[in-house]
């Protein structure tokens, strides 16, 4: 598939859709549509991910050049944002598919609804769940599979990256690993999984524990895509549904470098890193006796190797577990500890 990615204003640092597509897809990726950095290079940004030009808008492409746009932002509360009409309007003229991962639903859309019935294009809204979910039946504990939970200290610390390299590298190690997706990012990325943030309340446990019985018989390991934060003032609920449903065997706590307060709502200062590793584990022992077995620390603001290696270390030493920036440096303690 060759796809355009929008990430208008917001590319690489507030884009991280388009970041995991670009790190993680099997796409074949023609350009990012930033009208701020037309004319670079995504590698001039970010250079360990698949590269692309930067164009202003989906009209500097040729049509017979890609086939799909996808929406490669996700703004707080998931909004639709107008200056994005023209270039959505120009991909469906294009005859190209469109997904988005808002909760703004383009196949609700009339103008883009139009466009595609004329066009013979599809709107594909990846945060709209099946009409089938139900509660959660408490059965996640049963399966076969280890499950491994990715938790953080905020929103947009790395849990979607943590959970896809730490699959990729358990496989690497020789253990049958796969990826269970609750996001946006994590269902484009694979082509499968619930998006939990946009479930119903009573359903959002169940949503998790579907996937996981799922996929119990057919791997030994289950890496479920956190979300949010359990200290988060918007996002907690998901976090915690997230962390019942799955009935995690273990956790890998994710947080940023120099992160101080919640991200959008800077008024909340976060906790201590004991503090969110009591809470996770409290949280979750009802259910499931899962313990904060390892860290990974997102270094990305650091641009000195042995700073983010002096960050790392404070971190684990400060977690009493084995971390690591799973992009910057190595994962071998990582899959060690969740063995």
């Amino acid at each position: 598939m060759h796809v355009a990615i929008l990430a208008h204003e917001k590319f690489p640092g507030r884009a991280k859709t388009a970041l995991g597509v670009l790190r993680y897809a099997d796409y074949e990726a023609v350009a990012v549509v930033d009208r701020e950095n037309d004319g670079r290079r995504v590698n001039d940004y970010v250079p360990d991910v698949q590269d692309a030009p930067i164009v202003a808008g989906m009209d500097d492409l040729d049509a017979d050049a890609v086939d799909t746009l996808l929406i490669g932002i996700a703004p707080i509360g998931g909004g639709f944002d107008e200056s994005w009409r023209e270039d959505v309007r120009t991909a469906l003229e294009y005859g190209c598919d469109v997904v988005s991962g808002l909760h703004y639903f383009l196949s609700e859309d009339e103008e883009f609804v139009r466009l595609a019935e004329e066009n013979g294009c599809e709107l594909q809204d990846v945060r709209k769940p099946h009409d089938d979910l139900t509660v959660a039946e408490g059965v996640a504990g049963d399966i076969d599979a280890e499950v491994i939970l990715t938790v953080g200290t905020d929103c947009s610390v790395g849990k979607m990256t943590v959970s896809m390299e730490l699959v990729r590298d358990a496989r690497e190690a020789g253990l049958d690993a796969a990826v269970v997706p609750t996001g946006q990012t994590g269902i484009m990325i694979e082509g499968w999984g619930n998006p939990v943030d946009r479930v119903v309340s009573d359903f959002t446990a169940g949503a998790v524990e579907e996937m996981l019985v799922e996929l119990g018989d057919e791997h030994d390991y289950l890496f479920v895509e956190g979300q949010g934060s359990i200290v988060h003032p918007a996002y907690s609920a998901v976090t915690c549904g997230i962390l019942h449903g799955s009935m995690p065997d273990k956790l890998v706590l994710c947080h940023e470098a120099g992160r101080e307060a919640i991200h959008g709502y800077e008024s909340f200062s976060l906790p201590s890193i004991p503090t969110y590793v009591d809470l996770y584990e409290n949280l979750s022992a009802p259910v499931s006796e899962a313990e904060v077995v390892a860290g990974a620390l997102n270094t990305a603001g650091l641009e000195d190797d042995v700073a983010a290696r002096d960050a790392v270390d404070a971190y684990a030493e400060t977690l009493g577990a084995p971390a690591t920036d799973v992009i910057r440096f190595e994962t071998d303690d990582i899959i060690e500890a969740l063995r």
